[in-house]
């Protein structure tokens, strides 16, 4: 593996995990809920399953479980969750938890790319230099059925279903308005109360401000800078085309979810609302 490769790697790993603090304070927004356990304990993972099994996928990936992570990652992104398809497309190109497909990598750091975020449209137009024009027809000839499974068109309208049905089972109302809720939860001093309002911040659950929140963070996020001459620049990741060059493709709604593994509550960020 190369220098560029390495440090491609590690910057995707540290670009995957969902703290991004810096770019959270300076958009005012709300601090990371999956860095707060008592809104894990309280179950905020089983109405989002695109972090949770991102959260998964990095916590089998530090333990060297990289199969399973890569199971684990196209769960996540069967929710939308674009770092876990650049994860999925960076396991592809290295050859981490499954045999090296360049190809397979360009479609899903395509799919990381689709919103125009620009750390994995920067790791994309890498990839598509790097493929050869057979590899490239054949990018584009079997990146319309991933598309079809895992592209926003298909891919959005599940995450926004769930988090819809979730947050209407546990507040009883169609609005999810919270009033005085108080969410009780077991913790190591006795019962703690979460606010309902901070449980239930609009940004995490209406569909449509909680893709805003995500943008917010990824957007212009970074994979890093580095002084070393054979590394792009990120300066650049603006002129690069931000469109993608798989033809769009019908969604397929009822597609079925990728398989995760059979031990996964044996990892410490499974939700144990579940």
């Amino acid at each position: 593996m190369t220098l560029k490769d390495k440090f491609l790697c590690a910057a995707l790993v540290t670009l995957a995990t969902i703290s991004a603090p810096a770019a959270v304070a300076q958009q005012g927004d709300t601090s990371d809920p999956t860095k707060d356990p008592l809104m894990i304990t309280a179950g905020f993972l089983s109405g989002h399953p695109d972090l949770r099994y991102r959260l998964l996928g990095l916590e089998v990936f530090k333990l060297g479980r990289h199969d399973d992570a890569l199971r684990f990652f196209k769960r996540a992104g069967f929710y939308a969750d674009k770092p876990s398809q650049g994860m999925v497309a960076e396991m592809y190109w290295t050859g981490q938890g499954t045999p090296r497909d360049p190809v397979a990598a360009y479609i899903w750091m395509d799919l990381a790319a689709e919103r125009g975020y620009e750390g994995f449209v920067l790791l994309r137009e890498r990839y598509w230099r790097e493929l050869d024009e057979t590899q490239r027809a054949q990018a584009i000839e079997v990146g319309q059925g991933v598309y079809a499974r895992y592209g926003d068109a298909a891919a959005q309208p599940r995450i926004d279903a769930v988090i819809r049905r979730y947050r209407n089972r546990v507040t009883g109302s169609r609005t999810g308005a919270t009033g005085n809720l108080q969410i009780i939860i077991p913790g190591p001093n006795g019962m703690t109360q979460i606010d309902g309002s901070k449980f239930y911040d609009k940004q995490f659950w209406d569909p449509e401000l909680y893709r805003g929140w995500h943008d917010r963070i990824w957007r212009k996020m970074r994979v890093g800078k580095v002084s070393v001459g054979e590394l792009e620049s990120l300066q650049g990741a603006a002129q690069q085309p931000a469109r993608s060059r798989i033809p769009e493709t019908a969604p397929i709604h009822d597609a079925h979810e990728p398989e995760v593994p059979h031990h996964e509550s044996d990892v410490r960020s499974a939700d144990p609302m579940d």
